[in-house]
């Protein structure tokens, strides 16, 4: 059957599937009625039942066609035999799934007209059901969500919208889907047996029976629902159980003329459903009906009974004007008084709303209003208006006659300024605006509203303020301005601020008036002066942390009554005396400055909380913790005291008097004496981590509360077994584990190890997960994933399924990074299921391939994130962020996109109070202000790159890049390193769930993943040279690329150690012999050192590979592909070929040469080129380069044509030093009398080297200094000094 391509408005006829016969509809529709399996764990369908490779064409042909699952009304069930192909099999089962062909211009009227169904309807994540209108396109819908995701291949997105998992995200429906739990709380109806009355006197009837609202409806004639009815208000009322009769219950009003009936019910089931819902509404005090998040079009007809409504919540519906219970008609509510039509999407206002005049509270947020009728102002009694999320510039004059009005909510609109109509509207003294477009704070306007005290502008575009006039405000108490743009703030006029909140601007200088200055939070600025005037006397809680402050304000050290100061994070060098001499002071937190020393106190404080961590102080006063004059002592009520990060070397006995004690924290300090903290009373929680401990004196009762002690880190601590028995009744002991003897054992040699630390804090469940495949793609790469649901552990579970294999597949379909990597992200948000709709969760994504676009690097590192995971490469040493915060406060494009898009964004940064991530996966509900679209960074690795830290949220709150960089740098295993970091953020005071993943990465040649056994190293066209390793290697000094310091963590364990040394190899190798060499055999290759091609000569790395930064033979074996202009028709060209060149058989005995006279070269080898050697950061790297000028002659050789031009692929980025000539670096050969260094030292008949005829003269003279200097006496023995080992980054 052929094609019949569809017009402009033309019907769509897509060819008949022969497996499945479709009908032709009215108007020409093509469906196709598939029996489809569903997943019940998911509710959606698999992929087994999709359509035919006939659909399949037709759809490639033209990226605009598609198809739309259409499901029936009862979605529960499902058919299991084939349907017809008649029309009237279709509308007879509606549980039955039609799948619809048709292109981005169908619109929803002709799939109806073919379907044979009134109207479609839409369903989002598994929520509200709206019915679309007749124009509306179906398959456009579709497409447009899924671009709006973050798919961007046309493509593609037709590939996902026929992909069945979809419905779990979006759906179709040809009947309007019931729930019978919805139905139950809108409605419940039924013919019932019903006496009236208390007594026996009446009989038993049959009549119908309605429970709507807050009322129940009995009719005076069975079967009659026109005719009288009976009203009986349940509200405040009783339900009971009938014992004379089996499922039968006795409904009674409230009041004096109560009135009763009885109802008897079939089943035991209605009874039940029946009871519940009429316990519900009797339990109510007021007359409260709330059908929010129903899918309503309109109030049921029976509601309008139940005259005593007060409060009617609808939000969350899709309310309809003009039908026979839609918003018009409302008004017959007589008693209404609260009226909730929040997100309806109404786009207009429903004018005949204005006619309930007994409204006192309306709620219209959300609904997309770009204005407010005139008429609005006939609700006189109205007292609260919000209007929040909608698109208003204005409001009307006629707002001003609400003089009752005390609430008004505008936040999240689009007003320029402050509406005039606030100067009218005395009750109200709350201006509400935050989330506006206001870029100038008018101070004069708040002048003109005498009644305004309380203002809230957050989050707006403020830039500048204007002051009219010099005349203060006596009105405004509180003062909200976070998250603007604002540089200098002045509002010393304002007399009678209490509280401000300008956290996350740009302010350098702020200026406040004292008066009744109570609370100041003015973090994340830029501030450098702060000016308060007078001295504010009230002030109790200050915040100006995380700012560029060098000292503390002369005003803050006088305030009489501040409880609370917080000043870390800023450029502090010093602490005022008058500040740790407040009589009022209960909270100083210093931390994270460049204090040195603490001045001596003189008087008892009441300090309980003393923060001083990360700071430069090398000691404490003695006098801290001693006795002040009034013979108390000057720090009795501390109670938490921080010294971490410092360099003290003591804390002073004097601690023993603070007896109210019960957190020291003071670990990566050099302190090496244990403080006398055990003989406190009230003594918690004590943590010396990473100190210089070496014993502990211990009382001869600890302390009853002591519930967490951290030791670890104490490298030259040795806790005797009497003392572990001493400890044994603490609840938490954290202390080293020290590793046991070992045993030389071959290593495997990999590129990149991984550890993993997941805590659950205070928690009582842990919500993070964790991804890592060391051996990813058949070997070939590495994957490492890090999830955080915050409140959920369904999802992060989920994720660390099933993200690797959706990775696996989309790297099969596409080589773009980008392209792969977001395909992964968004899929994975499908797969989620039902799951995904209402929880979410943070995910981060790491990726290391072979790198196929950079020719001098080796692999390259993806990394994608959405929601707070991030990840911090450490390269040379600094940290590299790859990771992007999608937060409302640390991301403002994101913030801006959520504002534009109206979501309602609480005073916690939260979007609609929910979450502060602006993406992630799941949280399908809160499309589209919550996207899955990941953020994606690649980058090239190289040999400086040392590790990869993953984080969750809770770690990067309490840990810095370079602090975390920094604590793991010189930690010899992952796994220790991970849970160091997860250590350090508890430290810090994190009590959330923390999880951290160190990667250690050894991008080099030292981290060789070829076959050790047997490797054959190509030689010249045709042979190979085949080395054996013999003897067990022995641990090494770790590689300089991998970042690991040489020393060794006290923390680890025998099998931890040994998981992190690199490759290593003995000294002794055998030579194959040439028939070996020529056998073919598959050998594994690693991406370093991939399988070369015929006929072409590729350098292959020393036989004396280790894994540390220096070869054995003193030279660096990083430079793994042939050198620009090398020359040869012999055996390898390696560093070891400076020997062959040597001709003297005693070279060994010769002493170095000086690197200003280079030897000249023997004749017979001045027929090639002359090469030098460069060293490479001072470490003797035998980098060959040419010294030819002819190029051209070198381009037409044979042997070097395959050769020239090609460049290093070590991935190293260190700056050459001066050269040095080959012979010079051949005399410092080490003398080895075995392994590769027990080659013949004659020369092979075609191991030649070709000196241009312009260099021979030159070579000759060099060759001549190098005999004469042959002859010069060895120096002695004693006299002869080892180079000092060096490695190419710091260590």
């Amino acid at each position: 059957m052929g094609e019949v391509e569809p017009g402009p408005a033309g019907p769509l006829e897509p060819p008949e599937p022969p497996e499945a016969p479709a009908s032709r509809r009215p108007g020409g529709i093509r469906v196709l009625k598939r029996n489809m399996k569903r997943n019940g764990s998911r509710n959606c369908l698999n992929r087994r039942s999709r359509f035919g490779s006939r659909e399949r064409d037709w759809l490639r042909e033209d990226v605009n066609r598609g198809c739309v699952y259409l499901y029936g009304a009862d979605t529960t069930t499902a058919t299991t035999t084939t349907i017809t192909s008649s029309s009237s099999s279709s509308s007879s089962s509606s549980s039955d799934l039609h799948l619809v062909l048709c292109t981005v211009e169908t619109p929803a009227s002709e799939i109806c007209a073919g379907e044979g169904r009134e109207s479609l309807y839409l369903q989002l994540h598994g929520d509200l059901v709206r019915r679309l209108e007749p124009t509306e396109r179906p398959l456009q819908i579709v497409y447009d969500y899924l671009s709006r995701l973050g798919f961007d291949d046309p493509v593609r997105i037709q590939e996902e919208a026929t992909n069945p998992d979809l419905s779990c995200m979006i759906r179709f429906y040809g009947e309007k889907p019931c729930h019978m739990d919805h139905l139950d709380r809108i409605l419940l109806s039924g013919i019932y047996n019903v006496r009236k009355g208390k007594t026996q006197l009446h009989k038993w009837a049959e009549r119908l029976v309605v429970l709507c609202g807050t009322c129940l409806i009995v009719s005076s004639v069975k079967d009659c629902q026109t005719g009288k009815m009976h009203i009986l208000p349940l509200v405040g009322g009783k339900i009971e159980e009938v014992k004379r009769r089996q499922y039968s219950l006795a409904f009674s009003s409230a009041g004096a003329q109560a009135q009763t009936y009885h109802v008897s019910f079939e089943t035991l089931a209605e009874y039940q459903r029946w009871q519940r819902q009429a316990s519900k509404v009797v339990s109510q005090r007021i007359s409260t009906v709330d059908l929010s998040c129903y899918s309503l079009e309109e109030v049921p007809e029976h509601l309008f009974y139940s005259q005593d409504i007060t409060y009617l919540n609808l939000r969350h519906n899709f309310m309809q004007l003009e039908r026979p219970g839609g918003l018009d008609t409302l008004y017959k509510f007589s008693q209404l008084k609260g009226l909730n039509l929040s997100h309806n999407k109404l786009g207009l206002f429903p004018i005949l709303l204005c006619e309930i005049s007994t409204l006192t509270e309306l709620n219209l947020s959300c609904n997309g209003f770009y204005d407010l009728p005139s008429q609005i102002g006939n609700l006189l009694n109205l007292q609260t208006l919000c209007l929040d999320g909608n698109f208003l510039t204005t409001l009307p004059e006629e707002l001003g006659n609400l003089q009752q009005l005390s609430s008004l909510g505008i936040s999240f609109n689009n007003f320029s300024q402050i509406p005039e109509v606030y100067e009218k509207l005395t009750m109200l003294d709350r201006v509400v605006m935050a989330g506006n477009c206001l870029e100038v704070l008018n101070l004069g306007v708040l002048n003109r509203m005498n009644h305004i005290k309380h203002v809230d502008l957050r989050m707006n575009h403020l830039k500048t303020m204007l002051i009219e006039n010099l005349e203060g405000n006596k009105h405004i108490t509180h003062v909200d301005l976070r998250d603007n743009q604002l540089t200098d703030l002045d509002l010393s006029s304002l007399c009678s601020l209490e509280q401000l909140h300008c956290e996350r601007n740009q302010l350098r200088e702020l200026t406040l008036s004292g008066f009744s200055l109570r609370t100041l939070y003015a973090s994340s600025n830029k501030l450098t002066a702060v000016n308060v005037y007078p001295v504010p006397s009230l002030l109790t809680s200050l915040d100006l942390s995380r700012n560029l402050l060098e000292c503390v304000p002369d005003w803050a050290c006088e305030a009489k009554k501040i409880e609370v100061l917080d000043v870390s994070y800023n450029l502090l060098t010093e602490v005022p005396v008058r500040i740790l001499s407040s009589l009022s002071l209960r909270k100083l937190m210093l931390g994270h400055n460049h204090v040195q020393n603490l001045p001596t106190l003189v008087e008892h404080i009441p300090l309980e909380v003393l923060d001083l961590q990360h700071n430069a102080l090398t000691r404490l006063p003695d006098t801290l913790f001693s006795k002040a004059l009034n013979k108390l002592n000057k720090l009795e009520q501390l109670e938490e005291l921080n010294l971490s990060g410092n360099k003290l070397k003591t804390i002073p006995t004097t601690i023993a008097n603070c007896k109210r004690l019960h957190t020291l924290v003071a670990h990566s300090n050099n302190i090496s004496i244990f403080p006398e903290i055990l003989q406190l009373p009230q003594i918690q929680f004590v943590d010396l981590s990473c100190n210089d401990l070496t014993e502990i004196l211990i009382p001869e009762a600890l302390p009853a509360t002591l519930q967490d002690l951290d030791l670890t880190g104490n490298t030259n601590l040795v806790l005797e077994h009497k003392t572990l028995d001493i400890f044994s009744h603490i609840t938490t002991l954290k202390i080293d584990q020290k590793p046991l003897p070992t045993t030389d054992s071959t290593v495997t040699s990999t590129f990149w190890s991984h550890g993993l630390a997941e805590m659950a804090g205070q928690r009582n469940k842990l919500c993070v997960s964790a991804l890592a495949m060391d051996n990813f793609a058949e070997g070939v790469g590495a994957v490492y994933g890090m999830f955080d649901g915050d409140r959920n552990e369904e999802l992060p579970r989920l994720l660390q399924c099933t993200m690797a294999d959706v990775l696996l597949e989309e790297v099969q379909q596409s080589t773009n990074d980008t392209v792969f990597m977001a395909n992964t992200f968004l899929v994975s948000h499908r797969k989620l299921g039902m799951a995904g709709q209402k929880l979410g969760s943070s995910a981060l994504l790491c990726y290391i391939r072979p790198d196929t676009v950079d020719p001098a690097s080796s692999f390259s590192l993806t990394v994608a994130n959405v929601g707070t995971c991030q990840a911090v490469l450490c390269r040379g040493g600094k940290p590299v962020p790859l990771s992007k915060v999608f937060s409302l406060e640390q991301d403002p494009e994101e913030a801006q996109r959520v504002k534009d898009q109206k979501a309602i964004i609480t005073e916690d940064n939260k979007v609609n109070g929910v979450t502060c991530c602006t993406r992630m996966l799941g949280c399908t509900y809160l499309y589209p202000w919550i996207l899955p679209k990941p953020h994606i960074s690649s980058t090239p690795l190289t040999i400086q790159d040392e590790l990869l830290i993953l984080g969750n949220k809770a770690l990067w709150e309490h840990l810095s890049y370079t602090e975390a960089v920094n604590a793991v740098r010189h930690v010899q295993d992952p796994l220790a390193a991970a849970k160091k970091l997860c250590t350090l953020a508890q430290s810090y005071g994190c009590q959330d769930n923390v999880g951290a993943m160190v990667v250690y990465l050894n991008i080099g040649e030292e981290g060789c993943t070829c076959e050790m056994n047997g490797l054959t190293l190509p030689g010249p066209v045709g042979f190979a040279s085949t080395t054996t390793i013999k003897d067990a290697p022995k641990p090494a000094t770790p590689s300089s690329s991998s970042g690991i310091a040489s020393e060794f963590s006290s923390e680890m364990s025998t099998s931890e150690v040994s998981s992190e040394v690199g490759s290593t190899a003995s000294d002794e190798h055998n030579a194959g012999g040439l028939d070996a060499a020529l056998l073919p055999r598959p050998e594994r290759r690693c991406s370093l050192h991939p399988t070369p091609t015929s006929g072409l000569f590729q350098r292959q790395p020393s036989c004396a590979t280790f894994s540390s930064n220096q070869s054995d033979n003193g030279l660096d074996s990083d430079d793994d592909q042939p050198v620009e202009g090398v020359i040869t028709n012999g055996s390898k060209v390696e560093v070891e070929v400076d020997i062959h060149c040597c001709r003297g058989r005693d070279l060994e005995n010769s002493p170095p040469l000086i690197e200003s006279s280079p030897p000249p070269c023997s004749e017979e080898h001045a027929r090639g080129s002359c090469f030098g050697i460069r060293r490479q950061n001072s470490v003797n790297s035998g980098i060959l380069l040419p010294m030819s000028k002819d190029r051209m002659e070198l381009q037409k050789s044979p042997s070097t044509s395959c050769l020239y031009g090609k460049k290093l692929s070590n991935g190293s980025i260190v700056p050459l030093e001066d050269s040095l000539n080959l012979i010079e670096v051949a005399t410092e050969v080490p003398k080895r009398k075995t392994g590769y260094f027990a080659a013949p030292t004659q020369m092979e008949p075609e191991d030649q080297f070709v000196v241009p005829r312009d260099l021979e003269e030159e070579v000759k003279e060099q060759m001549k200094q190098h005999q004469d200097s042959r002859l010069e006496p060895e120096p002695l023995e004693e006299d002869r000094t080892e180079p000092p080992e060096e490695f190419d980054t710091a260590l």
